[in-house]
C-alpha cells in the first residue's frame, strides 16, 4: 500500500482507510490495494492534496457544464438536481467481468423465453416449474399480448439487471428491470467526466471502453425493425420534460441521431401503421424505443385518459407493423416474486445451471416462508413485488418497531405482493469525504444487456453508491450518488 510521506500535502491517505468489516472492492482487510485497483490507489495517493481537491471540483463543474441532472419528486414539486458523482472509480478486472457478462446473457435469454412462453403455450406452468397463479395475479401480465410474437421473439430488448456483492465478494443478481430500465446515459456521462478529470489514468491503464453503447443500441433497434429497409425509422418516445429520466431520453436521442418524440407527434392511420408528423409530411415509424409505462402507452387499450401515449399503437404492434422496445407485457418477468424462479427458468429453457446466483429470497405467499418473515422481519429486507427506486420497502435492521409492525400487517394482508431477503453485507468502495480523506460506502451495479439479432452486455455499467454513511439505499432520488465503472484488462497498465 502506498503511504504518502506528507499527510498534509499528499492525496488520499490510504493508511487511514477502514473497510468497516464489509468486502471492500478496492482495499483488502490488510490495507493493500486489490490487484485491479493498484494503479488507481497508488495514483490517488501520490497526487497532492490541492491537486486532488481541484480534480474533485473539476468533476463537479463538468457535471454542471454538461447539464447532467435528474429529477426528484417531492411534496408535489419537480426538483432538478445535479448528478452526484464521486471521483474515485470502481475497478473490476476484465477476467471477472467476462464471467459476469456471460451470466447476464444467459439470464436475459431465459427471461425472454419465459415471457414468450407466458403469452403463448405456457409450458413452464404446465410442467410445474413455475406456479401459474403468479402470472394470474401479476399486475404486469397483459392479456393484450397473448398470441403476439415480436421480431426475433424478443420482448425485453434492453435489460438492466442490478448486481450486488455480498460478504464473499461474489456478484449476485438483486433484481431484473425489464420494463423501461434507466440509467445508461449516466453510465456514459460518468465515463466522459472521468476522462476529463483523470486523463493520465486512461493513458496508463487498459480500461475497456463503454462509448460504443449508442452504436450497439442503434444496431439492436435497427435489427428488430419489422420492415427490411436500409434505414428504418427509429424514434424515442418520451413522456416529456417533466419525467425524471428526461435527461436520458434527450441524451440518447442525440447520441443515436434519432427523433425524440412525444405521443402527440405520432399517430396510427387506418392501415394500422405508425406515422410521425414532420415538416416534410408523414414518415412511417418502424421502431419505437418507448420510455412510457405500458398502461399509459395507448388510451384505446389501457388507461383511456392517458395523454402520454398514442391511440392505436397496440393495434399497430399486434399487427406487426411497428416494434415497441421494450415490448408491452415484458414486465411480467419484472416481478420480484417471479425473480425467485429465474434460476429454475435457466435450467428449464436452456438446460444450464445459472452462472450468476440470485440473492436468497423468501416468498411471502408460501405459508412457511411467510411465518419466517413475520417472525424475523427485523433482520430482513422486505420488498413489494412491483415497486422500483427503493420505494415501499423495509430495511429491517434500520427500521423502527412501528415500521416492523406495519410491514408484518402488510405482508399478511397481501402475501403475494411481497418478498423478503436477508440484509446483505453489501460491498463497499471508497468515496472522497474531505481533503485527503476517503471512507467506504455501499454500492450496487446496473449493467445493461441488449438483445436483438445478437446479445451484448455493457463493459461494466452504472455504479450507484449510497453517499450517506451506513446507508444501503443507493438510489439518486434518495441520497445516492454514482461512480465511473472501470473494467481493467489483465495487468491493468498499458
Amino acid at each position: 500500500m502506498t503511504k504518502t510521506a506528507d499527510k498534509e500535502s499528499g492525496g488520499i491517505d490510504w493508511s487511514q482507510y477502514q473497510a468497516s468489516g464489509f468486502f471492500d472492492e478496492m482495499i483488502t482487510p490488510k490495507g493493500a490495494a486489490r490487484r485491479a485497483s493498484r494503479s488507481v490507489v497508488k495514483h490517488l495517493g501520490q497526487l497532492s492534496r490541492d491537486e486532488l481537491e481541484s480534480r474533485r471540483v473539476a468533476a463537479e463543474s463538468t457535471v454542471r457544464d454538461m447539464g447532467v441532472s435528474f429529477t426528484v419528486y417531492s411534496d408535489g414539486e419537480n426538483i432538478d438536481r445535479t448528478w452526484p458523482f464521486d471521483l474515485i472509480p470502481r475497478v473490476i478486472s476484465a477476467k471477472e467481468w467476462e464471467v459476469t457478462a456471460n451470466g447476464l446473457k444467459q439470464r436475459v435469454r431465459a427471461l425472454n423465453m419465459f415471457i414468450n412462453d407466458v403469452y403463448h403455450e405456457q409450458k413452464i406452468f404446465k410442467d410445474g416449474v413455475v406456479p401459474e397463479y403468479l402470472i394470474k395475479d401479476s399486475k404486469n401480465f397483459r392479456p393484450e399480448c397473448v398470441g403476439v410474437t415480436p421480431p426475433k421473439g424478443v420482448w425485453a430488448h434492453i435489460c438492466g439487471c442490478d448486481l450486488v456483492r455480498d460478504a464473499d465478494g461474489k456478484f449476485y443478481v438483486l433484481e431484473d428491470n425489464l420494463r423501461v430500465p434507466s440509467g445508461v446515459a449516466y453510465m456514459l456521462e460518468n465515463r466522459e467526466i472521468s476522462k476529463r478529470v483523470l486523463p493520465e489514468l486512461f493513458e496508463t491503464n487498459n480500461i475497456l471502453p463503454v462509448d460504443d453503447y449508442p452504436t450497439k443500441l442503434f444496431n439492436m433497434l435497427a435489427s428488430v425493425s419489422p420492415r427490411k429497409v436500409r434505414q428504418p425509422e427509429i424514434v424515442i418516445l418520451t413522456p416529456g420534460i417533466y419525467n425524471s429520466a428526461y435527461f436520458e431520453h434527450a441524451y440518447l436521442a442525440q447520441q443515436l441521431g434519432v427523433e425524440l418524440v412525444e405521443g402527440s407527434d405520432l399517430f396510427v392511420d387506418k392501415d394500422d401503421c405508425v406515422y410521425m408528423k414532420s415538416i416534410s409530411g408523414l414518415d412511417r415509424v418502424d421502431v419505437i424505443y418507448r420510455r412510457i409505462d405500458d398502461l399509459f402507452l395507448d388510451p384505446e387499450a389501457f388507461h383511456p385518459d392517458s395523454i402520454l401515449g398514442v391511440p392505436g399503437i397496440m393495434r399497430a404492434w399486434q399487427a406487426g407493423n411497428v416494434t415497441l422496445v421494450n415490448a408491452p407485457g415484458a414486465g411480467v418477468a419484472d416481478d420480484k416474486v417471479v425473480y425467485a424462479y429465474v434460476p429454475k427458468m435457466i435450467e428449464y429453457y436452456l438446460g444450464e445451471k445459472a452462472i450468476l446466483p440470485n440473492v436468497e429470497t423468501y416468498l411471502c405467499d408460501d405459508p412457511e416462508q411467510l411465518k419466517y418473515v413475520v417472525e424475523n422481519i427485523e433482520k430482513l429486507v422486505v420488498k413489494p413485488a412491483n415497486e422500483s427506486g427503493g420505494y415501499g420497502m423495509l430495511v429491517g435492521p434500520h427500521a423502527s418497531k412501528k415500521d416492523h409492525e406495519e410491514f408484518r400487517k402488510l405482508v399478511q394482508e397481501n402475501p403475494r405482493n411481497y418478498i423478503a431477503q436477508p440484509t446483505l453485507m453489501l460491498s463497499t468502495a471508497p468515496v472522497i469525504t474531505g481533503p485527503g480523506e476517503a471512507e467506504p460506502r455501499h454500492l450496487d451495479l446496473r449493467p445493461f444487456v441488449l438483445q436483438g439479432t445478437d446479445l451484448a452486455v455493457t463493459t461494466g455499467g452504472l455504479t450507484r453508491v449510497a453517499l450517506k454513511k451506513g446507508s444501503l439505499v443507493v438510489n439518486s432520488s434518495q441520497g445516492g450518488g454514482s461512480k465511473d465503472t472501470w473494467i481493467v484488462a489483465e495487468g491493468g497498465a498499458k
